[in-house]
């Protein structure tokens, strides 16, 4: 279990904010180790604001200074005018399901990103969500700093001051708080599970960078857990010291209703429990077998079984020995002038490592 003193060691360490570095300092790096930097954005039906954030990106930091080689959107089977949009402000656009249609196609934003891999050339890649509202093109280089100056560190977070307006007479609040699924699903599960990693003052930040050789390596949930899973999946591989985080100053983007943040919940419950002790990760259609038999939670005292647990029983996401694909959410509506149930199907599928799929070369 990780004790608070080496959690404050983690933080005073590698917390960073995005002035640290000009870009001068950034570009001069960048030169010397000869990397490329890709920024990758997901969408879907971000027709609003996707047009914005390629333009001013591309003006600042592709125009003006050679910062990024390349702007990259996945569109996620948008139904509206994204993949326009994003084409006419300079960006290359794929349709998600048009990249390695061999390997057919799931909705969600994890899928989006894993298909980046295939039509992406950068050793770093930037990830940045397309429906940003309130934000400044540092965000690029800022995520940028600790991978280009920092070779120990592989995965870096942004964070940001998320303002929530108050109702009458309530004061605006906010500041840090990571959104709802953050602090009523994520926070707790760090807490109960991962306490490595509940240094990160924003978990499920849509902002981030990584090395390519790391994502690739990594199992990829097709839907909104794919954020933790990355951190998750990073820490085992290579330690907490691998990871950084960077404050962004300010974000703001637009809110989604509670009941659709019920499936993003259900999405990061099962990708925590398929990675916990003795229960292993899933990828679409088959049970990873790197996780011994032995392993028990972390909430069981070495030495006792919980009483509450079977022997023999298993992750709710694998029945008898094969991969759940999808479960499904059980919510409540107005029906009628009464009540009545809507289930809601939430996939839970999860890409294996992009590196491990034949025919992943590097586009050129």
């Amino acid at each position: 279990m990780t004790m608070p003193a080496e959690r404050d060691r983690w933080f005073a360490t590698n917390t960073h904010h995005w002035d640290d570095w000009t870009l001068a300092e950034l570009l001069t790096a960048k030169a010397s180790v000869g990397a490329r930097v890709s920024l990758v954005v997901p969408a879907r039906n971000e027709a609003a604001t996707v047009g914005a954030v390629v333009t001013r990106v591309r003006e600042a930091l592709v125009d003006t200074v050679a910062l990024l080689d390349e702007i990259v959107v996945i569109d996620s089977d948008s139904t509206d005018d994204t993949f326009a949009v994003a084409q006419d402000a300079g960006a290359a656009v794929h349709r998600s399901a048009e990249i390695r249609p061999d390997l057919g196609s799931h909705p969600g934003k994890g899928e989006a990103m894993w298909k980046s891999y295939f039509v992406t050339s950068g050793d770093l890649i930037v990830f940045m969500d397309a429906d940003l509202m309130d934000w400044d093109t540092h965000f690029v280089p800022g995520l940028l700093g600790p991978l280009l100056t920092r070779p120990e560190v592989a995965l870096v977070k942004g964070f940001y001051e998320r303002p929530f307006v108050g109702g009458p007479g309530e004061p605006d609040t906010g500041a840090f708080e990571g959104g709802r699924v953050t602090e009523l699903v994520a926070r707790p599960l760090i807490a109960l599970l991962q306490p490595e990693l509940a240094g990160l003052i924003q978990p499920l930040a849509g902002e981030w960078a990584i090395r390519r050789e790391l994502f690739g390596s990594l199992p990829v949930p097709t839907g909104y857990a794919v954020e933790l899973a990355a951190l998750v999946d990073t820490v085992a591989a290579r330690g907490v010291d691998a990871i950084a985080q960077v404050d962004l100053g300010r974000r703001a983007h637009r809110h989604q209703a509670l009941r659709d943040l019920g499936g993003m919940a259900t999405q990061i419950l099962a990708a925590m429990w398929a990675r916990g002790p003795g229960s292993p990760v899933v990828e679409e259609g088959a049970v990873s077998p790197e996780v011994e038999e032995a392993a028990v939670s972390p909430l069981v005292e070495e030495g006792a079984v919980s009483p509450v647990v079977e022997e023999g029983a298993v992750s709710p996401v694998v029945e008898e020995g094969e991969a759940r694909l999808e479960t499904t959410l059980r919510q409540y509506h107005p029906v009628n002038g009464g009540v009545g149930p809507v289930d809601r199907p939430v996939p839970t599928i999860e890409r294996p490592p992009a590196a491990t799929v034949p025919g992943a070369e590097r586009p050129r």
